[in-house]
């Protein structure tokens, strides 16, 4: 299906395609491509950072499989239980109907954190250093996925006349006009937070845990208004409150309250405020990177003539220009000290011989 997307306050529009490519019968959705680069990259980052963290690599993998396969299963009964009506109930087997969506986010991150944990608890894993791998790992994930909201023309707001609104034939049908196009209001505030986070963990954390927190705090946040903008959210059954934002608010919450709390707390294992790493004992990564910092400087120029370069031909005529002058020096030494030896001579010389006869 193609969409045509328009921005008419930037003036101008991009045809969409969610199909990217067919092998067969069985058609690749960019949607997938999107979501599948999403979890690649957050993965690729998680396990560079365990490192940094004092993760175990390996028992790292496990822990994500685990949390990748509750995760799905936690988002999908995220959206089935507050789905409004009775489809579920009347036909319990479309509960495992997932190709037509229906995944909740805030479900899939609960289960597989709860997944992961349960998993790490199994490999002897410390909890809090994972939580605050995972944190950044989710944002910068969720900053890529979102652009599959875009290609299927879904999870816009409502309607609007601002500079950026975005106008598609879903838009036109849902809010009659051109709409908040609320995809690229979380991409883009989850990559701010993703980039803070990453700076917060290599640079000033102060305890375990501390990211994970900043995580909830952050994301919750930004969910909170973007969600107030949506028209596709899930209410609660009892009042009318968005359960997405209900669920932001009371992360964004228990994190400060939780900041607060361990305000003091100064317990750290691997990465963060190098203060903090040396009341731990923790000198091997402060040592690796005064390593890599005087690696750096080494690198770079080494006298004031660093910066200019000298072709091959003009370093060799350097070269032989050397012993040249060398030589034609040498001559010249060996002529100045014979003529001060004989000087010397003349000046101390030797009596005459007196005649015999008088």
């Amino acid at each position: 299906m193609t969409y045509t997307v328009q921005f008419p306050g930037l003036g101008f529009s991009v045809n969409v395609n969610t199909d990217a490519f067919t092998l067969g019968s069985f058609t690749v959705k960019w949607y997938g491509i999107l979501i599948a680069a999403a979890f690649l990259l957050a993965f690729l980052y998680a396990y560079k950072s365990c490192k940094k963290l004092r993760i175990n690599q390996d028992s790292f993998i496990d822990v994500v499989l685990v949390g990748v396969i509750c995760g799905i299963v936690g988002a999908r009964l995220y959206y089935v239980i507050f789905y409004p009506g009775d489809k579920y109930w009347n036909n319990p087997l479309e509960i495992l109907n997932i190709t037509e969506g229906g995944l909740g986010f805030y479900g899939g991150l609960i289960g597989g954190v709860v997944g992961g944990l349960i998993m790490a608890k199994i490999h002897k894993m410390p909890i809090l250093p994972i939580l605050d791998v995972v944190g950044p790992s989710f944002l910068l994930g969720q900053a890529i996925g979102r652009w599959g909201n875009f290609v299927n023309q879904e999870a816009f707001g409502t309607a609007t006349d601002l500079p950026w609104r975005m106008l598609s034939s879903n838009t036109q049908e849902v809010v009659g006009g051109a709409a908040h196009p609320c995809f690229f209001y979380e991409s883009m505030w989850c990559l701010i937070g993703f980039i803070l986070l990453h700076v917060l963990t290599r640079k000033v954390r102060r305890y375990d845990g501390q990211i994970a927190l900043c995580y909830m705090i952050w994301y919750g946040a930004g969910r909170f208004v973007i969600e107030g903008l949506r028209t596709d959210s899930l209410m609660t059954p009892v009042l009318n409150l968005r359960v997405s934002q209900v669920v932001a608010l009371a992360s964004v919450l228990a994190g400060i309250v939780l900041l607060i709390v361990f305000r003091k707390r100064t317990k750290l294992t691997g990465c963060g405020s190098q203060k903090v790493m040396e009341l731990n004992n923790i000198f091997d990564i402060i040592e690796e990177e005064k390593i890599q910092e005087e690696e750096k400087i080494m690198e770079g120029p080494s006298t004031i003539f660093g910066d200019m370069d000298i072709d091959d031909d003009e370093g060799d005529a350097l070269a032989d220009e050397v012993p040249a002058k060398e030589s034609e020096e040498a001559p010249a030494e060996e002529e100045e000290t014979a003529e001060e030896d004989e000087d010397t001579r003349e000046e101390e010389g030797e009596p005459e011989e007196e005649s015999d006869g008088e």
